[in-house]
């Protein structure tokens, strides 16, 4: 067979203390998963069956170090068409083996890793899609909206109910929780997520964002972590 356009490898995370790499096949993302988030969005945050939205996988990426003389640090590039660009820092899920229909015993079984990621957001494109009752999927899945760390496997971090999960700004803290305050728990989500679809290996899962989401500018440096999984920082260009 002949291709008109050439084949793409995948979208890959670095495995951190290592070369290896994880595979990305697809990118789901939970909302409003911690009650304090919802509230600050307007929202009631009673337990009602998660909702779930897609980035593009290539969408995530680790940041790396600028090639070019003078670099200060990892960058992520401030997108088009927004003026009110907003970090949301999560608990990313990397999947190990496939699955349907799970049972919440069951579902951490297909869990390969942990990680912290920034669910970047263009707000004000988000507002105006709801306002209008229209998707707001451009609002989320942009090029570059997933900042992640390297990922570490279960074997090493566990399997993460608790800890401290937060973001800074220019050495100020603007988000900060603890993962024992999510609504709806990993093996929860990945339950409800597999009824829906099949899980495969290489899917992500980002789990939710505490209260706090903020815009970030041009020049802006954040800083995040997830106490016991990992750190990430990067410089907004």
């Amino acid at each position: 067979m002949t291709y008109v356009v050439p084949v793409p490898t995948l979208p890959s995370l670095p495995v951190s203390g290592g070369d290896a790499l994880f595979p990305v096949r697809r990118v789901f993302c939970v909302g409003r998963n911690y009650a304090d988030h919802a509230r600050e969005m307007g929202a009631d945050p009673v337990r009602e069956p998660p909702f779930f939205f897609l980035k593009p996988a290539d969408a995530v990426f680790a940041p790396q170090q600028p090639s070019g003389p003078g670099g200060a640090g990892p960058a992520v590039p401030y997108p088009p068409q927004t003026a009110d660009l907003h970090h949301e820092v999560e608990l990313v899920v990397a999947l190990g083996q496939a699955g349907s229909d799970l049972d919440p015993a069951d579902a951490l079984d297909a869990v390969w890793g942990y990680g912290v990621g920034v669910d970047l957001t263009r707000r004000d494109l988000q507002a105006e899609a709801k306002t209008l009752r229209r998707p707001w999927d451009l609002a989320k899945g942009f090029d570059f909206s997933g900042p992640c760390s390297p990922l570490r496997p279960a074997g090493e971090v566990g399997h993460p109910d608790r800890g401290r999960i937060w973001l800074g700004v220019d050495g100020a803290i603007r988000q900060e929780g603890d993962l024992g305050d999510q609504i709806w728990t990993v093996p929860e989500i990945i339950a409800h997520l597999s009824r829906s679809v099949t899980l495969r290996p290489g899917d992500l899962v980002f789990t939710g964002t505490p209260a706090g989401v903020g815009a970030v500018t041009r020049g802006s440096t954040v800083t995040a972590g997830i106490d016991g999984v990992a750190d990430l920082s990067f410089t907004v260009e």
